[in-house]
């Protein structure tokens, strides 16, 4: 078996990161903040490209304010880490030492009556020692004060992401030549896993094995389940290559499929067809999942689609926007998210299709492209 060669893309530049937190900035502004706190995780390294070796009770915060310079408080034994981060050469380094009070140290960067939008990463103890240091000051969570934050991606982030499509697609090309039958839902799990290594992910964040019974429950986490033939299987798998994220699902037979099944799957195939048809800008989040509900309503088994239709995805294989009911923000070009409709029959079976789904200037373009058919396999 072969991997498939996937050229390097071109590594985001200093002035890249810069930009993205000279643009974050204007965004808090503009969403009544006054500015942005960024402690470990997905902002952090979307923003600067520094991942702690490991992330611990010591404070690191990336203070943004539009009154001064980007700044990142960190513990002096970390700081030749973060010195070493592509992002950081735009940004003002402050350490603080073990025996310090490192909020003292962060909250001289801050208005003490500022209300500030922190990562949803943020650990409690940090975000209540700055309380304490300055308990004038407020804040909200990312996600409700600036949930698009990483939404719109660039053409460089947009490359990334279509390479991480196209390898799951030839993932899922290779899984379906091997044999299902006779096997342990874990076994298939565990050779999606090694097959997405394979073809150039450096992290597995899940391989959704449904197979049978255990398909109607969307998160199913593959288990001793043998499968049988006359089974339906969901598969449904993804993480992250090149720092960027891929996830799709599709549904095989083992063996000739039920009629039953086929006329499931039928429905569920319509629904995520009219829903990426539906994608273009300006249309609301919350539309896209009416289009696809409306599809499988009308088909009877409205009772059974149990999820929203999709998510966003980027340096996180889970992020805003959600395609659900309630989301009234407008689709802009550069969004990338999913569109997964499903339905699953309790203690009978499951199906879902999956495909990662860009806004262009016109509509939608799909980063998976293997075929929405029912699949028959051994």
């Amino acid at each position: 078996m072969t991997s498939i060669a996937h050229p390097t893309p071109t590594p985001f530049t200093g002035e890249d990161y810069a930009t993205r937190m000279a643009r974050v900035v204007h965004d808090a502004v503009a969403a009544g903040l006054d500015g942005l706190l960024v402690t470990p995780g997905p902002d952090l390294v979307w923003l600067t490209a520094y991942r702690p070796t490991a992330i611990t009770e010591r404070l690191t915060i990336l203070v943004l304010r539009p009154d001064r310079q980007p700044t990142m408080v960190v513990p002096a034994l970390e700081r030749p880490d973060a010195e070493g981060a592509d992002g950081t050469a735009a940004v003002s380094l402050v350490e603080w030492t073990d025996g310090t009070d490192p909020y003292q140290v962060a909250g001289a960067l801050l208005d003490p009556s500022g209300r500030y939008g922190v990562s949803d990463s943020a650990w409690a103890m940090h975000l209540l020692g700055l309380q304490r240091q300055l308990p004038r000051s407020s804040y909200v969570a990312l996600t409700d004060g600036m949930p698009m934050l990483r939404a719109v991606k660039d053409p460089a982030e947009l490359a990334r992401l279509s390479a991480a499509g196209a390898a799951a697609d030839a993932v899922y090309e290779q899984i379906v030549q091997t044999r299902f039958a006779g096997r342990r839902e874990n076994e298939v799990a565990a050779e999606l896993a090694g097959l997405l290594r394979r073809f150039g992910h450096e992290q597995v964040d899940f391989t959704v094995v449904g197979s049978g019974p255990n398909g109607a429950n969307p998160h199913h986490e593959a288990g001793d389940r043998m499968i049988e033939r006359g089974d339906t299987v969901v598969l449904d798998f993804g993480g992250l290559m090149f720092g960027y994220g891929s996830d799709t699902s599709r549904t095989v037979a083992v063996g000739e499929p039920a009629p039953e099944v086929q006329q499931v799957h039928d429905i569920v195939r319509r629904a995520q067809q009219a829903a990426v048809e539906a994608v273009r800008p300006g249309i609301s989040c919350q539309q896209i999942d009416r289009v696809a509900r409306s599809v499988i309503s009308d088909a009877g088994y409205g009772e059974q689609f149990i999820h929203r239709t999709g998510h966003g995805i980027g340096v996180t294989t889970h992020e805003p926007p959600y395609i659900v009911e309630g989301e009234e923000q407008l689709l802009l070009p550069g969004m990338c998210f999913s569109i997964e409709p499903g339905i699953y029959l309790a203690g009978r079976f499951g199906i879902r299709i999956e495909d990662i789904v860009t806004v262009t200037e016109d509509g939608g373009r799909r980063l998976n492209n293997t075929s929405h058919d029912l699949r028959v396999v051994d």
